[in-house]
C-alpha cells in the first residue's frame, strides 16, 4: 500500500534522535495537523535541539526522562553504531507496551527487541527525498505487530512520501541497496551529466538545470507509464541516433553490469551493519 494514510497517529510520539530524518517525519506530521505537544524528542546534540525548537516549537530533551513513558509509539532515528547505547539509556523510561519504529539502517528487529524487551517492532528504510515529501520507505513488521500498529506506522510515514511492506526482514537489505542508498546514485549521475555539459560548452548552471529537469521528467514519465523502463528506453533510442551512441557506449563499458554490482555491494554492507552493531 502506498496511498496516503488517513489522519495522524492518535497516540503520543517520542523520537529518539532529532536529525534530518526525524525532522522530515516531524515536519510532515505537524503539517498534517498533529500538535507539537504530542511529540517529544531526545537529542544529545545542542545544535539539533536548537533547530527543532526554532523550526517546530519542540523543546527536545538532552537525555531520556520520565515523560517518555507517555509515548505509545517510539521512533528510533539514531545511527546504527549508537543504537544499543541509546536503547540502554531509554529503556528504563519507555512504556513496556509501546510500539517501536526504527529507521536505523541495518539493525535487525531481533536486536532491537532484545535491547528494548519487546517484540512490537517495525523496521523502516526511508530515503532522503523524505525531506521534501517525496521519499520511498520499505517497512517490515514482526509478528507481534497488529494491523492497528501498522496503520499507526503508516500515519507516521505517509507525510514523507510512499511506502511498501516487505514480508521477510532480509528484504530490507535489498530495499536499503535500491531505494535507501538510491538517491546518491541519482546524484552521482547528475554530477556526471553536469560535468559533461560543462565540457561541451554549457554553463554549469545550464547543465545542472537540464540534468535535474531530465531526471525529474523521466522519473515522472516512468511513474505514470504502464510500460516498463526497457520499453521507454527503446522508444527514445533510434538505431544510429545520438541516444543510441550514448547507450551503446555505456553498454560497451559494462555500465549497467557495474551498476548492478554496486547495488549488491550496498546490500552486503547493510547485512554487515546488522552483524557489526546488532546484539549477539
Amino acid at each position: 500500500m502506498t496511498a496516503a494514510a488517513p489522519s495522524v497517529p492518535s497516540t503520543r510520539l517520542a523520537f529518539i534522535g532529532g536529525g534530518n530524518m526525524a525532522s522530515a517525519l516531524i515536519g510532515g506530521l505537524l503539517a498534517r495537523g498533529l500538535e507539537p505537544a504530542s511529540i517529544q524528542v531526545v537529542e544529545p546534540f545542542e545544535g539539533a535541539r536548537d533547530r527543532l525548537r526554532q523550526q517546530f516549537g519542540i523543546a527536545a530533551a538532552l537525555a531520556p526522562e520520565a515523560a517518555l513513558a507517555d509515548a505509545g509509539l517510539v521512533v528510533w532515528a539514531v545511527k546504527p553504531q549508537t543504537f544499543a547505547e541509546a536503547a540502554a539509556q531509554a529503556r528504563p523510561f519507555v512504556d513496556p507496551g509501546a510500539l517501536h519504529l526504527s529507521v536505523a539502517a541495518g539493525i535487525r528487529s531481533n536486536s532491537i527487541g532484545t535491547w528494548l524487551g519487546t517484540t512490537r517492532v517495525v523496521r523502516a528504510m526511508p530515503n532522503t527525498p523524505a525531506l521534501v515529501g517525496q521519499g520511498m520507505t520499505g517497512l517490515f513488521a514482526r509478528d507481534a505487530v497488529t494491523a492497528a500498529d501498522r496503520a499507526q506506522v503508516e500515519q507516521v510515514i505517509a507525510p514523507s512520501g510512499e511506502w511498501i511492506w516487505v514480508d521477510a526482514e532480509e528484504q530490507l537489505d535489498a530495499v536499503t541497496a535500491l531505494s535507501g542508498s538510491g538517491p546518491a546514485y541519482v546524484f552521482l549521475f547528475l554530477e556526471a551529466m553536469i560535468q559533461a555539459g560543462a565540457e561541451m560548452g554549457l554553463a554549469r548552471e545550464q547543465a545542472a538545470r537540464l540534468a535535474v529537469g531530465t531526471f525529474a521528467g523521466a522519473t515522472e514519465l516512468a511513474r505514470r507509464s504502464q510500460e516498463p523502463p526497457t520499453v521507454l528506453r527503446e522508444r527514445v533510442t533510434s538505431k544510429g541516433g545520438t541516444t543510441y551512441a550514448a547507450i551503446t557506449s555505456m553498454q560497451q563499458d559494462q555500465v549497467p553490469a557495474h551498476f548492478v554490482k554496486a547495488l549488491h555491494a550496498a546490500r552486503t554492507r547493510a547485512r554487515e551493519l546488522g552483524d557489526e552493531f546488532g546484539s549477539a
